[in-house]
């Protein structure tokens, strides 16, 4: 007999989980705060070898990597925009997938609409749960229309702020690390092939990653300020600021930059759920349960990862209870803190100004983390 699985929130990790279940043969409801299912949300995305895996098993691979920018190398330039090094990347997903595809965000998530849809799983939008009524061997959920459903799962994977971790007691929240990113699409710069990194000048990083034949998203890191001193109008001035003094690619950002609402501007936070990951039959996946500055491009790869761990022992077990869902933190906590960790010290010798940092040891020792099975 099929069992029914809530998730919430209709973003990388609850899609991918649902299409998984779905698969499955399980019945599941992908209920998403949003009414437009953050269809347009965001700028780009880089997706590493092992998110791309997930992706190949979610089966939206080949529309990956068609409609986003392959590439297996990372360039390092100085603030004229000379290059000080290319460096071969490394695919965790396997030699026969790329060590990265660029994409914009709304493409991606576009796609992953379109697999939970044929997937054949109830979405509702513009929707929210309230509170949950817990059992033995199931779930009571309260909507915020009003309605209420039993289910034998209920997964949050409502984000950073979840409300889920909220309604079960889970009281982590995230905390600042004391960077800020600007993040602008744009077309794709000439010779730009692979992400393109600056260190220093008026910023921490200044980078640019293909997106597509062309586009890219460009970005700047610098130590966070006060959101409400900077008027939304002004973001692309802001950006602009910022920008003004480096080469490489730059000259043909800044002319791109004229629309302040297609600048975003969102401060790098850190969340690690030390403790359980569930409270009953309700569990966390993704940003809900973990969350990290993007200085290693894997706050995406770490969600999705966790959404087909999850899959596989909810597929293997017949009995869906403590043990299972505990096994799944357990095969993630360890792998998760890794990235966390790693990808806060990063940005952390930045902010300090650590000029003999052993980033070369940091880097080694995560890819041999990451080189591991989920």
């Amino acid at each position: 007999m099929p069992r029914t699985v809530l998730v919430l929130g209709g973003g990388t990790a609850g899609n991918a989980l649902t299409v998984l279940l779905r698969r499955d043969g399980h019945l599941v409801d992908l209920v998403e705060a949003k009414p437009d299912w953050n269809a347009s949300a965001g700028s780009g995305i880089t997706l590493q070898g092992n998110a791309l895996r997930v992706l190949r098993d979610v089966g939206v691979l080949d529309d990956v990597l068609r409609d986003g920018f392959p590439f297996n190398d990372l360039g390092i330039l100085d603030p004229a925009g000379t290059v000080l090094a290319v460096q071969p990347g490394v695919s965790f997903g396997g030699d026969d997938l790329p060590a990265t595809v660029g994409m914009r965000r709304p493409r991606l998530q576009q796609i992953l609409i379109d697999a939970v849809r044929a997937s054949g799983a109830t979405v509702r939008l513009g929707l929210t749960a309230t509170g949950f009524d817990q059992h033995d061997d199931g779930v009571g959920v309260t909507f915020s229309d009003g309605t209420r459903q039993r289910y034998d799962l209920v997964v949050g994977a409502d984000g950073l702020n979840s409300a889920t971790r909220r309604l079960i007691g889970i009281d982590d929240v995230p905390v600042p690390t004391g960077m800020a990113i600007w993040r602008a699409p744009v077309p794709r710069p000439s010779g730009v092939e692979h992400t393109q990194m600056i260190y220093g000048g008026a910023c921490f990083i200044a980078g640019c990653c293909p997106t597509g034949p062309d586009t890219a998203y460009a970005y700047l890191v610098e130590r966070n300020r006060d959101r409400a001193t900077i008027a939304p109008s002004t973001y692309a001035d802001e950006m602009l600021a910022l920008a003004k003094d480096y080469g490489g690619p730059w000259p043909e950002i800044q002319e791109a930059l004229t629309d302040p609402e297609l600048v975003n501007y969102t401060w790098f936070d850190r969340l690690l759920v030390d403790g359980p990951w569930h409270r009953g039959r309700v569990v966390l996946v993704g940003d809900a349960a973990h969350a990290c500055p993007p200085t290693l491009a894997q706050g995406a790869a770490m969600s999705l990862e966790d959404s087909q761990v999850l899959a596989e022992l909810l597929a293997a077990h017949d009995v869906w209870d403590d043990a299972v869902l505990t096994e799944y933190r357990a095969r993630r906590y360890e792998r998760v803190r890794t990235v966390v960790d790693a990808s806060v010290q990063l940005g952390q010798w930045l902010l300090d100004g650590v000029r003999d940092a052993d980033v070369p040891g940091l880097m080694g020792r995560t890819m041999a983390v990451l080189a591991g099975r989920p």
